[in-house]
């Protein structure tokens, strides 16, 4: 037994832990959770606790139903909100088959199988999430609880108390936070977390969801990370900052520069850009996410980069001097609805992939893309992302790369489950359609 399981039985007896909580998560980023007495902690460790694969979205056939749930001692954290004495703690778990191989469609494997590439290649791969939500009355009532804009000081004292008790939370779980503001949306918020490895930084996004909704709900309101639940506001992006380090070294970083940027960080770019339509059903990976990706609420259409332009899908946020640690890229399609494991496996391969081939990045998008023409747009080289799940999906299934980086089993039931999310919406007759057919046709 390695010292950091030494330590969490050493916890849950000091700290008189009842119950943990082992966590992981489905192919479509859904929290999974078995509960285990403080008394199992130690069997877990050595054998994991099994459980039916086959009940869990995209992880096995009935043939195959066998699963073994190994706690990740490193992952330990006591619940903010459960811990009066007996307490309840949580670990996250690799998932693993009977014979003890690690699961492919695991997304934490995943993720990991892709961080080993990039460390065979010399780097370590760091995120920093913007996750913006909104706050409703209720699940079934999108009714904003402010009419606030962006950094407004709302006076509403459900809502002023609400980011700092979710901070509290947060931080009392050991995940770092940034800064929190009000979003531009009436209602909509945005919780900054510290940058992580994108390991720790996926599990750091499944508590962050869970700790926003938990807190929302012992106030009577309701949280949601859906992309565009109102059609005439903006919607809610996961904006993710991106570097690559060799080392201590930001890989990103040229002085030498006038952008402050390396040849690496140029290439992961490009492989970015030359990628984005392929990994954008991963990325957006639901049929609301493509109403955020409109033009008119700056939210990423076209495929560009720029340093100030929001329009942009990629940005390169303004370099600190003196801080070459901090150079890094900013993502712009994601949205806080996707799952976190394969969002950032996918957009790793995509980076890795640039390096890899050389990819040249093509120049600078610097006018407001959306005001130009589409003759313009062509002219200039700037591709569109899709326009919906449908058009994402045929781009995913052509595509190598995300083949590579998901891995068959993954690959393969992602893409199954979303054709069959796509036909049952394009099934459905809409109130637009009544509205503007019925009365004339």
């Amino acid at each position: 037994m390695d010292k950091q399981q030494e330590y969490v039985l050493r916890t849950v007896e000091e700290r008189d832990i009842r119950f943990v909580r082992l966590w992981f998560t489905d192919v479509l980023g859904t929290l999974k959770s078995v509960a285990v007495t403080s008394s199992e902690i130690e069997g877990a460790f050595v054998e994991g606790i099994g459980f039916d694969g086959s009940a869990v979205d995209g992880f096995a056939r009935v043939q195959e139903s066998d699963m073994l749930a190994m706690p990740d001692a490193s992952t330990f954290q006591v619940l903010p909100w459960k811990a009066e004495a007996p307490g309840v703690a949580r670990m996250f778990c690799d998932i693993r088959t009977p014979e003890g191989e690690p699961f492919a469609a695991d997304p934490r494997q995943v993720l990991r199988r892709n961080l080993g590439k990039a460390a065979d290649m010399g780097f370590s791969f760091y995120v920093h999430p913007e996750m913006e939500f909104f706050l409703f009355a209720g699940p079934n009532d999108p009714t904003p609880l402010d009419n606030g804009g962006y950094f407004d000081l709302t006076p509403n004292d459900v809502q002023s108390d609400f980011r700092r008790h979710a901070i509290e939370l947060l931080e009392g779980m050991g995940i770092s936070v940034e800064y929190s503001h009000h979003e531009v949306a009436p209602s909509q918020h945005e919780i900054d977390l510290r940058y992580a490895d994108a390991l720790t930084m996926a599990d750091n996004v499944m508590t962050y969801r869970l700790v926003v909704k938990e807190v929302a709900l012992a106030r009577g309101i309701y949280a949601t990370f859906m992309p565009k639940p109102l059609a005439e506001h903006w919607g809610s992006a996961m904006h993710t900052h991106v570097s690559l380090f060799d080392g201590d070294a930001n890989a990103f970083y040229d002085a030498s520069d006038p952008y402050h940027l390396s040849a690496t960080a140029k290439q992961f770019m490009a492989g970015l850009l030359v990628h984005a339509t392929e990994i954008a059903a991963v990325c957006c990976q639901w049929v609301n996410s493509y109403k955020r990706l409109v033009p008119g609420f700056e939210a990423p259409v076209f495929v560009s980069w720029g340093r100030n332009n929001r329009s942009s899908l990629v940005r390169v946020p303004m370099y600190k001097p003196k801080k070459s640690a901090s150079t890094r890229i900013e993502f712009r399609a994601p949205d806080p609805a996707c799952n976190p494991y394969l969002a950032f496996a996918v957009i790793l391969a995509a980076g890795l992939r640039g390096i890899e081939k050389g990819y040249e990045l093509p120049a600078e998008a610097e006018d407001n893309i959306y005001e130009m023409t589409d003759v313009e747009r062509r002219a200039a080289g700037i591709g569109s992302l899709p326009r919906n799940l449908d058009d994402a999906l045929l781009r995913m299934e052509d595509s190598e790369l995300v083949a590579e980086a998901l891995g068959e089993h993954v690959f393969t039931y992602f893409l199954r489950n979303k054709r069959a999310e796509w036909d049952e919406y394009r099934s459905q007759v809409t109130p637009f359609e009544l509205a503007k057919y019925l009365p004339t046709l």
